[in-house]
Formats: C-alpha cells, sequence, structure tokens
C-alpha cells in the first residue's frame, strides 16, 4: 500500500512557515513581545523621572556650590590655574555673564521643567539655566559671586541619559531577537504537528510515512508513539488482505472454472446451457469487482501519463462495442500523475456504468461524449475529463448514494447485473490520485461525470 515518504518529509520539514497556526502564534508572541517591551519603557520612564530629575538638581547644585566656593576661597593669582584645571579635569567652565549675552533657554519639556524647579529650589529663585550662551552648545547655570555674576556650563553627555535615536536603536535590536525568538518558539511547537499532518496526508495518499521522533514533551512523545503503532497496524493490516485477496480470487475462481469446463462436456439444452454460463460470468464479473474495489493504489507506481492518448485509445476500444457510441473531443498533450492501469479502469468502469444504466430512450443504443480540457481551480492547473451520456438521469437526491458501495439505483436507471461496485471503485482510485470526482445531471438528460486530476510537473 505505501510508498516511501520524500515527499511527505520534505512537507513536513518546511510546513512550519506555511502553517496558519504557525504565523498566528509568531504574531501572537510578536504582539505579546511588543506589549511587554511598551510596559517595560513605560514604566522605566516613570519610576526613573524622580530620580532622574533628583540626580541631575544634586549634580548642578553640587558642581555649582563647589566651584563657588572653590573660586571664593582661592588666591587671585591661583584662579587662573583653577578654571584650567576644572575645565580639564571636570569638564566645567566658568564665564562671565554679561547682559549682551544671547541666551537660549532650555528645552521645553516635562524632565527639563522639573529639573529647573529642583535646581533653583537649591541655588535660589533668580538661578538661570540655559542651553546655549552665545552660540556654544552646552548646560549653563547661573551663579554669583559677590556681585559678579558667572556662568557655569557643565557638558550635556553628563546629565542626558539615551537620545531618542539611542533608544530606537536598542529597541530595534531587542526587537529582532524577540521576533527570532518568536519564530523559534513556534517553529518548535508547531513542528510535531506539522509531521503528524503531513504523516497522515502522506497515509491519504497510500503513502508509508517514516516513524515521526519519539521525543519531546510527553503529550509529543506519546501522539508520535500512537501514529507510530497505528501505520504498523495499517501495514500489516494491507498483507493480511493481499493474502486474503489472494485466497478469494483463487479458492472462488478456481470452482467457477470447474463449473464452466463441466457444463461444456455435459449435454444440456441449449437455453439451460447459456443460463448457467451467463450466472457463472456474473459471479465472476462481481468477484472480479470486490478484488478491484479493495485492490490499494500504489503511489510508487505513479508515471507521467498521457492522458490524451489514453482517453483516445480508451474511446477508440469503447466504440467497437456494439451497443456504445462513442464521441471524444480531446485536448492534445494532457500529462498527469498516475497509474495507468488504474486511470484506464476508472474510465472503463465509468463507461460501462453508463452502457448499463444510461442507454438513450428510444434507441437500442447507448451514447457516450468523452471531453478533456485543461482547467484552473482553486487547488491549481488540473487536467478536467468530462463523460456524459444521453441516459434518463438520476433523481437530485439519489445522486450522492451513486458513490456508495454496493449501490445500484436500478429504478431510476434500469435493472443490471452487477455488485454495485463500479463508481465505488472510480471514487477509491481517483482518491488515491489526489483527484476530485464530480457527479450531476447533463443539461438535456443524462449522467454528467467530471473528473480533476493534477497536471505532471
Amino acid at each position: 500500500m505505501f510508498a516511501p515518504f520524500t515527499a511527505a518529509r520534505r512537507a513536513a520539514r518546511f510546513a512550519w512557515y506555511r502553517s496558519g497556526l504557525f504565523w498566528r502564534t509568531f504574531l501572537l508572541m510578536s504582539l505579546l513581545t511588543a506589549a511587554s517591551m511598551g510596559s517595560w519603557i513605560g514604566m522605566i520612564s516613570v519610576f526613573q523621572r524622580d530620580q532622574k530629575v533628583q540626580q541631575t538638581a544634586e549634580l548642578v547644585g553640587s558642581a555649582v556650590t563647589i566651584t563657588r566656593a572653590a573660586l571664593t576661597h582661592s588666591a587671585p593669582d591661583l584662579r587662573r590655574e583653577l578654571l584650567l584645571e576644572l575645565v580639564s579635569n571636570e569638564g566645567i567652565r566658568v564665564l562671565t555673564l554679561n547682559d549682551y549675552d544671547i541666551v537660549e533657554p532650555p528645552p521645553n519639556t516635562p524632565v527639563m521643567a522639573e529639573i529647573a524647579t529642583a535646581v533653583r529650589e537649591r541655588l535660589g529663585k533668580q538661578t538661570r539655566l540655559s542651553s546655549s550662551v552665545n552660540g556654544v552648545p552646552g548646560f549653563y547655570i547661573s551663579f554669583n559671586i559677590d556681585e559678579d555674576e558667572y556662568w557655569l556650563m557643565l557638558e550635556r553627555e553628563r546629565l542626558t541619559g539615551l537620545s531618542g535615536v539611542q533608544w530606537l536603536g536598542w529597541a530595534t535590536l531587542v526587537g529582532l531577537l524577540s521576533l527570532v525568538g518568536a519564530a523559534v518558539i513556534s517553529n518548535l511547537v508547531n513542528l510535531p504537528l506539522a509531521r503528524l499532518t503531513a504523516g497522515a496526508r502522506a497515509i491519504a495518499k497510500g503513502e508509508r510515512p517514516v516513524p515521526l521522533p519519539e521525543k519531546g514533551s510527553q503529550e509529543i512523545i506519546e501522539a508520535n508513539r500512537s501514529f507510530n503503532q497505528m501505520v504498523e497496524d495499517l501495514a500489516q493490516v494491507e498483507k493480511d488482505r493481499a493474502v486474503i485477496l489472494a485466497g478469494i480470487s483463487h479458492d472462488l475462481r478456481t470452482p467457477l472454472a470447474r463449473m464452466q469446463l463441466e457444463i461444456e462436456m455435459v449435454d444440456l439444452p441449449q437455453d439451460a446451457r447459456e443460463g448457467m454460463q451467463s450466472d457463472i460470468n456474473q459471479m465472476d464479473a462481481i468477484i472480479g469487482q470486490f478484488l478491484d474495489f479493495a485492490k490499494p493504489t500504489d503511489a510508487s507506481t505513479f508515471v507521467a501519463v498521457n492522458l490524451s492518448e489514453m482517453l483516445s485509445d480508451v474511446g477508440r476500444e469503447a466504440g467497437r462495442i456494439r451497443d456504445l457510441k462513442v464521441v471524444v473531443d480531446l485536448m492534445p498533450g494532457v500529462h498527469v500523475m498516475g497509474n495507468t492501469t488504474d486511470l484506464r479502469r476508472v474510465v472503463n468502469n465509468i463507461i460501462e456504468n453508463a452502457r448499463k444504466y444510461g442507454k438513450t430512450p428510444g434507441q437500442d443504443y447507448t451514447e457516450i461524449a468523452i471531453v478533456l480540457r485543461v482547467k484552473a481551480t482553486g487547488h491549481g492547473r488540473r487536467a478536467l475529463i468530462e463523460i456524459c451520456d444521453h441516459g434518463v438521469g438520476v433523481p437530485e437526491d439519489q445522486i450522492p448514494q451513486l458513490l456508495k458501495p454496493f449501490t445500484r439505483l436500478d429504478s431510476a436507471r434500469g435493472q443490471a447485473n452487477g455488485a454495485g461496485l463500479g463508481l465505488a471503485i472510480v471514487e477509491r482510485v481517483l482518491t488515491r490520485h489526489n483527484a476530485e470526482l464530480t457527479v450531476s445531471n447533463r443539461e438535456g438528460g443524462g449522467l454528467l461525470l467530471q473528473v480533476a486530476l493534477p497536471l505532471a510537473g
């Protein structure tokens, strides 16, 4: 039943980035990370704001107080050296405050307003603050020594924290790392499910998946172990079914062959002989239908099939049957992936079903049309086979019953021999070929069957 699982294994390996569950998990984790970062930055801004204001005010107040005391108590001839020492070692400059100085106020921000208030509480209400004096940027604070006024300039780097650009850079870096982490975590969470999905899809296509890794969390281990056991059980069932099929074919058809031989050898009336031969042929046909229905389609046998040529051959062979009239309209050069024998059986079963049940009213033959086209569908471009007859059709409410095993709608389409497996075999084989079967009534009378097969390549 099963074929190597290379395609399904590749699908499981790369399914995580195509999975809707992966992107949903990734998006939720990304939103959670963004919300966490926003809350973190907000809390830092709120809780560190007062601390930053007090630290800045203390730094400014201490610098002004110490500088004023040093200048007041130093000898006049040493003040120049003191000023140079403050500039070189502490980054503090002392400038004379003049009435004609061009002064720019500090930035109009809530934090700066609080800093200015705190500084004036320490140094006096007359203290002035500026962000630039005479075109030279810095952090300026005014102070008095006796009757003289001075500017004390501090370097901005000592007072300001991270700039907006720096905050943006760090936030971008942390955001990218968080997104990578979210992708990795989402992959780890969804990969076992993707493997399980690919394995189930492979089983549906008649392939045998490789064993799933029994590692990870306890729930994943149990699920993968159960899946692997199910695959082994299905493989054993297929082996047992193959043995049973071989036994049925031998044990039932051998007595039928003997009965056929005995009929030929026994002196019987012609009517009785033909009746018994008809019954034996019918039994042999029913056995053949049972075997075809139970026989699996091995995906490893799929090759590129020239559907145009195959349908042309089938139509030509069907046209030789006495009570069939076949019209074909085939697009040339249409190739699909599949098993040639099984696809031919599908078309022959549909034609045989139409021959039995779809005779044209008022005629002693069945008129069948076979059309092949390539059509774009929601699953990509597919080869579309349409086979229809010109009979009486089927009541709309009974169409779903046609594909069920052992079902014959004799009241709608006439009595005929068989086990009612023709269309059930068709649907079973097409499912293994990843194809779609649609059954409907044809406009003007008759039954229309449409088969959509994936194109090769």
